[in-house]
């Protein structure tokens, strides 16, 4: 018999962190003087209570750490039910329930297609929450993990693996160090790519938002026509590449920021990758 209350613990942190990061839009809206700054507050105080009292009725359980089991459990109900509280503010700015949970679910899995229209009028917030699901959701359970491998000992790399199609092999002995790693590599290629698109002319605000969703291969955008609506040539290809690197496995990318560039090359993944692309790109030119 599998006992869930270990899964439904890590589950509460995972609601309360997201309750956090719905916070970052709210600050958006309010510095725009927006009055949407409310449906955010009140999905995040919606969500944590939800992912606090969670983890009060289940707390203790965590003392033994995760199976295999469970981990994959956990994966499972992170995926389904994350996004059914990241629609959350959707829904309190009227977009209807379908519509609502179909952006959210298009945002955490990166699939990219959305149901709204009118993304050049749309509140700053909105526009902002859209691409934090996406980045959140590009990373995967890594950076969740960041946060609870202390909680889960044994549990964290089969978290990790259960999540993450990456078999590259390990570069550090500890995994909670490899997690790190993970994230801060993720973490200093978003700021590159934002520091990349403010180069090509892109103002703060589209900056961030598209680096988000291009390091995360998911494609959200400020604009109904997405890049169509900037009229440097750079700024595409700043997309491109940094997709393209998004798309690698970041283990190898660690070790090629850490002074092994070639690394890169030497895998086939990463040949397969860059051979398919270009064979797609010649034949569609």
């Amino acid at each position: 018999m599998i006992s869930l209350r270990p899964v439904l613990n890590v589950l509460g942190f995972l609601y309360v962190g997201l309750a956090t990061a719905m916070l970052i839009p709210a600050i958006v809206d309010v510095a725009a003087k927006n009055a949407d700054w409310q449906a955010f507050v009140f999905s995040s105080l919606l969500t944590g209570l939800v992912g606090m009292l969670l983890s009060i009725a289940v707390g203790g359980s965590l003392s033994k750490g995760l199976d295999t089991r469970q981990t994959f459990i956990l994966t499972t109900l992170a995926w389904a039910s994350l996004p059914a509280f990241g629609a959350l503010p959707f829904l309190w700015l009227g977009i209807g329930y379908a519509d609502a949970v179909f952006e959210a679910v298009s945002g955490f899995t990166t699939t990219g297609s959305t149901v709204l229209s009118g993304l050049d009028n749309l509140p700053p917030g909105l526009l902002v929450w859209r691409s934090i699901m996406q980045w959140m959701g590009g990373v995967g359970i890594i950076v969740m993990a960041i946060v609870l491998l202390p909680f889960l000992r044994i549990g964290g790399m089969q978290l990790f693996q259960s999540e993450n199609s990456d078999r590259s092999e390990k570069i550090v002995s500890r995994s909670v160090e490899l997690i790190r790693l993970l994230g801060l590599a993720y973490l200093f290629l978003t700021v590159l790519c934002i520091v990349a698109y403010l180069a090509t002319g892109f103002d703060l605000f589209d900056a961030f938002n598209h680096a988000l969703t291009t390091i995360s291969t998911g494609g959200y955008s400020t604009h109904d026509q997405s890049f169509g609506y900037f009229k440097n040539p750079a700024s595409g290809w700043v997309a491109v590449a940094f997709m393209l690197i998004g798309a690698m496995p970041f283990v190898l990318l660690i070790q090629a920021l850490r002074g092994q560039p070639l690394v890169l090359w030497r895998d086939p993944q990463v040949r397969s990758l860059v051979g398919f692309l270009a064979i797609v790109s010649l034949l569609l030119t």
